[in-house]
């Protein structure tokens, strides 16, 4: 992959964003995805060990109340019965609970803590990326497998935090955690709704949902 070129949209219409000691951002002119190099990732070693000082109880109230500004709205669109796929779920279940305590079956795929490549094998009525996405190395490979899990007339449920501005970004505490790598706004997330020929939905600041219409997108 270049890093002179988008790793969503593959366009070569690319600009630097922000520079900090750490690293550097570009962004995309074209679908206006803001992402770090990948010369300046970090080893899926590293990666994990940053995962690992995550504390995320499923009977912690406050988690709970953060998985349901997803799970909530997402609850209020499915049909009886669905099934579905918590895609980078983390070491935790809490998620498949909410799920599951409505009358849904929630499967668990995550290549650190849920390895069912099983589980990437059938396609979904639903699929929930809660804080998963700006950590895609390459978000055009991730979010075509994505889609190919999802039925058509399915639902992709997505919780991350949204670029603004270069200024804003520029104070962003979001940016400085090493495993963010990819960062998308409100104009990336259309572009995406475009590709996939998907409906779309925007929930507070950081939910967004997509409904995939039942034709599918051209490339």
């Amino acid at each position: 992959m270049s890093s002179l070129s988008c790793p969503l949209c593959s366009s070569l219409n690319v600009q630097p964003f922000h520079r900090d000691p750490r690293r550097d951002y570009h962004q995309c002119q074209d679908c206006l995805l803001v992402y770090v190099d990948y010369q300046q990732h970090l080893s899926p070693i590293q990666e994990k060990a940053i995962y690992d000082l995550h504390q995320n109880a499923i009977d912690d109230p406050g988690y709970i109340a953060f998985l349901l500004r997803l799970a909530g709205p997402l609850l209020e669109r499915l049909p009886n019965r669905a099934e579905g796929l918590d895609f980078g779920c983390g070491p935790g279940p809490a998620l498949a609970q909410l799920f599951e305590a409505q009358g849904h079956r929630l499967n668990l795929y995550d290549p650190f803590y849920a390895d069912y490549p099983e589980h990437l094998q059938q396609t979904y009525d639903y699929i929930v990326c809660t804080e998963v996405v700006e950590h895609f190395r390459l978000p055009r490979r991730e979010f075509e497998a994505l889609f190919k899990l999802l039925k058509p007339g399915g639902w992709l449920g997505i919780m991350t935090k949204l670029v603004i501005n270069a200024e804003a970004f520029a104070k962003w505490h979001y940016k400085n955690d090493l495993t963010h790598i990819a960062f998308f706004s409100r104009p990336t997330f259309h572009w995406l709704a475009t590709h996939y020929n998907c409906q779309i939905e925007f929930i507070g600041n950081d939910v967004i949902i997509l409904k995939r219409n039942p034709s599918h997108y051209t490339d």
